[in-house]
């Protein structure tokens, strides 16, 4: 073990832990764990704990189904919500094979490539998330219910809004494990809520946002309540989507800062991500549910950019003086693979400023009211999970930057979620039966 690795050991020891919990994602972003008890530890950090990666839907088949789990000691935390004698902890942990190369298909693994090709052109990449997530009741058996916890508005205040006790002790939680919140407030929809965050390195930023999740579903729970992550949970009610701010910066210098329109590199990185978007929107979006909601209460699904309009899929926020320091994705939902996702965001803009991309003027026109034949000069992203899945399918964009074996499991798995919804009779009750008690 090296220094760090002894340090957390050591810590370990000394504020009694007596569970540790070695967390991971699948490939569709869903979070496992397994828990060791301290005397393990040291064996994780050089042995690696075994996992059966066949048990696990999308992974590897029988045959060569070993992997090991090697905590990262950086990602160490106390989880709040367990009693404070006998603490708990959580790591989160890289996947290898038992000769010791990376497993293809872990996300931290995919993620950290692509921030090494960035940090060796001599850039950076910040990400934070702000993400819209529903509470719902419980019924008398402790199942979630699709009622709302409150009929509040945009910006609601108590008693309309009865889920700023849930928000602030999923805050004061998050704080405790290291995690900042920016802010908080009621969303739009009946019951809907959302929390900003502040940015971190790209990597941080995924294990953050999988953190958040959790963190918010056990908070609600402690609170006889279900949050829901899901996209489109109630038909008549806006969705739920996950804003993502990034920042590039190059020798400590915002690519997007001070004036956006003079700056080559940074209007070429949002040209690459605009480029590709459409092919990495299977993973972006990657529930049946999910485009449900694109298009409407003002979620884009135009691939085009803007400063102000909130219609295109992309806006360059600008300040009052006029100077932008980041782009806002904002087609993305919580259900993803963070991993996955900011990692094929940033090749992508990565590719447009290695070819000089240029970008396209920006879209100042309102397109969720515009006429059909304004709205149809811009492209769009898939209209369907199936239709997604063929276009990436098409992508050799998608191809160099996740494996095969990664991609055919991903690719099986969303094609039979799209074809059982499609042959239900009633496709909102095959969503739900599906989706619903796990997004």
């Amino acid at each position: 073990m090296d220094a760090t690795m002894s340090e957390v050991v050591r810590f370990i020891q000394e504020n009694d832990v007596k569970f540790i919990r070695l967390a991971f994602c699948d490939i569709f972003g869903n979070q496992k764990n397994i828990a060791i008890m301290p005397s393990e530890l040291p064996r994780a950090f050089t042995q690696g704990i075994h996992l059966n990666a066949s048990a696990l839907r999308g992974l590897l088949n029988v045959a060569d189904s070993d992997l090991l789990l090697f905590p990262d000691p950086a990602t160490l935390s106390i989880l709040p919500w367990r009693p404070a004698p006998g603490r708990v902890v959580r790591f989160y942990c890289d996947i290898r094979y038992p000769d010791g190369r990376p497993f293809e298909g872990d996300g931290r693994h995919i993620l950290r490539t692509a921030c090494q090709r960035a940090r060796r052109a001599g850039y950076s990449v910040t990400m934070g998330t702000a993400s819209e997530f529903y509470l719902f009741e419980m019924d008398a058996h402790g199942d979630p219910t699709t009622i709302p916890h409150d009929q509040g508005e945009y910006f609601d205040v108590a008693p309309l809004d009865r889920g700023e006790n849930v928000r602030r002790q999923i805050c004061l939680t998050l704080e405790e494990m290291g995690i900042q919140p920016e802010s908080s407030h009621h969303e739009q929809g009946p019951g809907q809520h959302e929390i900003d965050f502040r940015y971190a390195d790209a990597l941080e930023a995924a294990d953050n946002f999988v953190t958040f999740k959790w963190v918010v579903r056990s908070m609600a729970a402690s609170s006889g309540l279900f949050a829901s992550f899901l996209p489109k949970p109630l038909p008549e009610a806006p969705g739920s989507g996950l804003h993502l701010s990034v920042t590039i910066c190059k020798d400590d210098h915002n690519l997007f800062h001070p004036v956006f329109d003079q700056t080559d590199e940074g209007r070429s990185f949002v040209a690459g991500i605009l480029r590709r978007i459409a092919e990495i929107t299977v993973f972006g979006n990657p529930l049946t549910n999910s485009y449900a909601r694109l298009g409407e209460f003002e979620a884009p699904k135009y691939i085009t950019w803007s400063h102000q309009n909130r219609s295109p899929l992309i806006a360059i926020p600008l300040a009052q003086d006029g100077s932008a320091n980041r782009m806002k994705i904002r087609a993305l939902d919580g259900c993803f693979n963070p991993y996955i996702v900011f990692a094929l965001l940033i090749h992508a803009g990565l590719d447009g400023i290695e070819q000089h991309l240029p970008l396209a003027p920006a879209c100042d026109i309102d397109l969720f009211d515009a006429p059909r034949d304004v709205a149809s000069r811009f492209d769009a992203v898939p209209s369907s999970l199936c239709k997604a899945i063929e276009l990436a399918q098409r992508s050799t964009f998608i191809a160099a930057h996740l494996s095969p074996r990664t991609l055919k499991g991903y690719y099986r798995a969303k094609q039979a979620e799209h074809d059982q919804v499609d042959a239900a009779g009633d496709r909102l009750a095959a969503e739900r039966a599906l989706y619903f008690a796990r997004y």
